[in-house]
């Protein structure tokens, strides 16, 4: 049997370099959590609404969550690399169709449908890479290869800053601008992608070593039918819309509660992208070494504290925007870690792309709700604070659930499915 080669290396160290891959392709489809910067700008240009104004931002969550589910099947049947490829085509032709647009219901489609749709698609596949070459390592790699995800914002946010400032282009054309390069790399790092033979495994690795890590395979039906998926649906929910909510408000806030400048607050978004980029491969770490229900439990505690930090105490305080909002971006950096990886640890690796497309599904809910949210309570009682009285509530909850329900499959049950 020909040995494995990656790039003519031994694959232990040559598999490093799909992480690399996918850290890159991820800073291109996470300047989505770069698109508050674009809000006040539209709401000055169309004479519209906050919540009007998030409704592309909104839209696109909510299709990037339904097709990673639809696309789970792609992965299986097509491979990352063709299932990639179509996905960069439409996150390209969704931001430089968003250029095109005439008023927000256009960016909402071209934006929104298309370009969500092509990063719900995309995004999965370097996961499912990553996955399949680190079986000993899966929360490390998991939370490295999405690291670019978070950490996209920390270079798109001043960019398209001043490109929007710039009279030349405005607008209109940052959005062309930034979708014909997005669609140049994407599509040439697609081409990287590829998954390990089937029977391969690490050197001197004897089988799963993360604690609570399955012992068989579930597939999507079997998964469904176990109260662990439930658990761990309705906790990515609340993690995500705490974090979702945080992202597309980030720069309003800065300018409206702590009274920032506009240069200021994309530089704050810029550094709230830092630690959104930190929380993947620290969370996935620490999912690794401590469980999926222990790191669960430790980001619940954590979004209720900045919550509850920014509602008592964050009017006109900068320092206090500063951390409560890094906080926030953490652990939503964070939760695309921790459920990633809690699904190959639970549930296996062998159906991973389907099972994780329907555990996805979550973030979704938690975009639209986060979205609606945030932008009907500023538009009802003309200030973002209020926002987080709700969030703390639903952080007690995603607690509870976590701590009953985020745990390993019953073998009795696994057995019987």
């Amino acid at each position: 049997m020909t040995e494995e080669k990656v790039l003519g290396m031994k694959p232990e160290a040559g598999r490093w370099m799909f992480v690399l891959v996918g850290l890159l392709m991820n800073i291109c489809l996470g300047a989505v959590y770069a698109f508050s910067v674009f809000r006040k700008p539209l709401e000055g240009l169309w004479g519209i609404s906050a919540t009007q104004a998030g409704l592309p931002f909104m839209v696109f969550l909510a299709m990037f969550a339904l097709f990673m589910a639809l696309a789970g099947g792609l992965v299986s049947a097509w491979g990352p690399r063709k299932t990639s490829l179509l996905g960069a085509l439409l996150v390209g032709a969704g931001w430089i169709l968003a250029g095109l647009a005439p008023d927000i219901l256009w960016l909402t489609i071209f934006y929104g449908v298309i370009g969500g749709s092509g990063v719900g698609i995309l995004y999965g596949c370097p996961i499912a890479v990553a996955a399949k070459w680190f079986p000993d390592k899966k929360g490390l790699a998991v939370g490295l290869t999405l690291a670019g995800f978070g950490l996209s914002a920390l270079l798109m946010a001043p960019l398209m800053t001043k490109t929007i400032a710039m009279e030349t282009v405005g607008i209109s054309k940052t959005f062309m601008y930034f979708g014909a390069a997005f669609l140049a790399v994407l599509l040439a790092l697609s081409f990287a992608l590829r998954n390990p033979k089937a029977d391969w495994k690490p050197a001197g690795w004897k089988g799963p070593a993360a604690k609570g890590a399955a012992v068989v395979e579930l597939d999507r039906g079997q998964m469904l039918r176990t109260p662990t998926f439930y658990a761990l649906w309705g906790s990515y929910i609340v993690g995500c819309l705490a974090g979702l909510m945080a992202i597309g408000i980030a720069a309003p806030v800065g300018r409206e509660v702590a009274k920032l400048a506009p240069e200021a607050a994309a530089v704050a978004v810029s550094m709230f992208a830092v630690f959104n980029g930190i929380g993947r491969p620290l969370y996935g770490w620490l999912t690794d070494k401590i469980s999926p229900r222990g790191t669960a439990l430790l980001s619940f505690t954590l979004i209720l504290g900045a919550s509850a930090l920014l509602y008592f105490a964050g009017e006109g305080n900068t320092a206090v925007y500063f951390v409560a909002f890094s906080i926030l971006w953490l652990n939503l950096g964070g939760w695309l870690a921790i459920a990633p990886t809690a699904t190959a640890t639970f549930f296996g690796a062998k159906h991973y792309a389907k099972n994780y497309g329907i555990v996805f599904t979550a973030y979704g809910i938690g975009a639209i709700l986060g979205s609606l949210l945030s932008g009907m309570i500023h538009d009802a009682a003309g200030s973002y604070l209020p926002v987080f009285v709700p969030v703390m509530g639903l952080a007690v909850v995603g607690f509870v659930v976590a701590l009953i329900g985020l745990k390993p499959v019953a073998i009795a049950q696994k057995a019987k499915n």
